[in-house]
């Protein structure tokens, strides 16, 4: 088994090498040997403050094991945090134990740092140093900033394409990137997928749906094992939610799309939970209990950017309409329904009323743009999105509109399309002035190549006047914020079914501080 460890090393996992030994447990631990590589699955950091982050590994020499090369018992393992990538300066090192029921996986929230600045961390297990991570700290909550620049990516599921664009946004130099979620896709392994031959050149998931935590687990470490993946994790901290396939797909509350039993499907879901929570660099804030977690939250920089981070899943009323895509129904305009739930809509709304900060953004999953998907007939509206919320989504802006919320700012994925539009009470017609202004980011790879524009192109704009720009390739978004203006460029890959694909800036979009009118650059 890997890795090699010695008896007092063993004994010393379960808490005896010290009884036994008669000396401290640290002096009386052995080295651990490994055959292969610890640290397989790469480095990250995440949630960053003014004086800290949290830096994640986990310790997985066989990652497609089931009990991913490791013996069923703790092990230590050092960290250390740097102010230069050479490790020159070391300014702060501690141990952390990564314990099996956790999958070891280790979260350390690193704290007592200088604010506004990049460091450099790693970890050691045994003899193995893992790679180089780096993280910037957040300013100071309202200290004066000139520029906050950043990342906004997701949708990667490992059948569609490679990674490109991870290995294009790592070398971007961000202040931080967020993920807005299906970080994985949950289906069994698919030559197929989504074309209608085999294609030889992509990848293939391991193993059937993933239900247990050892599936998921496994699921975790086949996309983290791609090192444009890695890359990207190293090269900034990453603020992480989920959208719906890190459970499974559209579920929302204890509802899946199969129907099932409600205390069943809780079983998944903490088993999920659990796993997402193992791979990724969150605070013990997030600790899964049992099938509920704590993901939404806030992170001010300085006294430009208010990011509120938000869970469009876990507290949201079922789906209208069926879940029929460009359906319409009486299910739309359900007084009861809910997207936030009621206890993070208050929360929501509160920070919005009382935050300083020139730009407010919401970085969420779904589409607040009320998009008639349905050309040339009725209505019709995709009914996972907002737009199949009609009444806490009007909540919401009347809400930003009646108190004068400037510079709000909506960031959304899931649609594995790029949109930049312009969000009124009724998109249908959009008189007056608009609320807010929303930039979706396409996917990473969801959707294989895609294209720049599809057959409809012209008539869905038509349709649709708050929409503003569309594009179905795949890439990212880089936000460039500053006290002005929020520009936004929309970065896209030729083609992602080959490693080689050319980045491009299809197009970048303009806000204007003081108004939400979106213009080209």
């Amino acid at each position: 088994m890997s890795p090699i460890l010695s008896r007092r090393s063993l004994l010393v996992g379960v808490g005896l090498g010290s009884m036994l030994s008669g000396v401290s447990s640290r002096a009386s631990l052995a080295q651990a040997v490994f055959e292969d590589n610890p640290f397989q699955l790469g480095v990250a950091a995440g949630d960053p403050l003014p004086d800290g982050f949290v830096i994640w590994t986990r310790l997985a020499p066989r990652p497609l094991e089931p009990d991913h090369g490791m013996p069923s018992q703790p092990m230590a393992v050092t960290w250390e945090v740097a102010a230069d990538p050479s490790f020159g300066t070391v300014i702060q090192t501690g141990e952390v134990i990564a314990r099996p029921e956790l999958g070891h996986a280790v979260h350390v929230e690193v704290g007592g740092l200088e604010p506004g600045r990049p460091y450099f961390y790693r970890f050691i297990a045994g003899r193995e140093r893992s790679g180089v991570g780096r993280a910037k700290t957040m300013p100071v909550t309202g200290a004066a900033l000139d520029r906050v620049r950043f990342g906004v990516l997701g949708c990667q599921a490992y059948e569609s394409g490679y990674y490109t664009a991870h290995r294009k946004i790592a070398a971007e130099e961000l202040d931080f990137i967020y993920c807005y979620g299906d970080y994985i896709y949950e289906g069994r392994g698919n030559r197929i997928y989504g074309s209608t031959t085999p294609n030889e050149n992509l990848r293939v998931h391991v193993g059937g749906e993933v239900y247990t935590v050892t599936d998921y687990r496994q699921r975790y470490a086949q996309y983290k094992m791609d090192t444009d993946l890695q890359a990207s994790h190293a090269s900034a901290a990453w603020f992480t939610t989920w959208d719906d396939h890190e459970i499974d797909n559209n579920w929302v509350s204890d509802i899946d799309q199969d129907g099932t039993d409600p205390a069943v499907f809780a079983l998944r879901q903490a088993a999920a939970m659990q796993a997402y929570y193992e791979h990724m660099p969150l605070r013990r804030s997030s600790f899964p209990r049992g099938a509920s977690m704590q993901l939404y939250r806030r992170a001010v920089y300085g006294d430009l950017l208010d990011l509120n981070l938000l869970d469009t899943r876990q507290f949201r009323t079922d789906q209208p309409c069926g879940d029929r895509f460009n359906a319409g129904c009486d299910g739309i305009n359900d007084r009861m329904a809910q997207v936030l739930g009621e206890a993070q809509e208050a929360w929501l709304l509160t920070n919005l009323d009382r935050s300083e900060a020139t730009w407010k953004a919401l970085a969420q999953q779904i589409m607040v743009m009320d998009l008639d998907r349905n050309l040339g007939e009725d209505y019709g509206v995709n009914p996972d999105s907002w737009a199949g919320y009609r009444v806490p989504r009007e909540r919401l802006l009347r809400h930003i509109r009646d108190r004068r919320i400037a510079n709000t700012v909506v960031l959304t994925g899931d649609e594995h399309q790029n949109y930049a539009g312009e969000l009124y009470l009724d998109g249908r017609n959009p008189e007056g002035s608009p609320i807010a202004t929303e930039f979706v980011s396409t996917s990473i790879s969801s959707g294989g190549d895609g294209q720049d524009q599809r057959a409809d192109q012209e008539a869905f704009l038509a349709a649709n006047p708050q929409l503003k720009f569309r594009n179905s390739q795949r890439g990212y978004v880089l936000c460039d914020v500053t006290p002005e203006r929020w520009q936004t460029e929309f970065k896209v890959l030729d083609q992602v079914q080959n490693r080689n694909g050319v980045l491009t800036t299809r197009q970048t979009m303009v806000v204007e501080a003081g108004s939400a009118r979106l213009v080209a650059a």
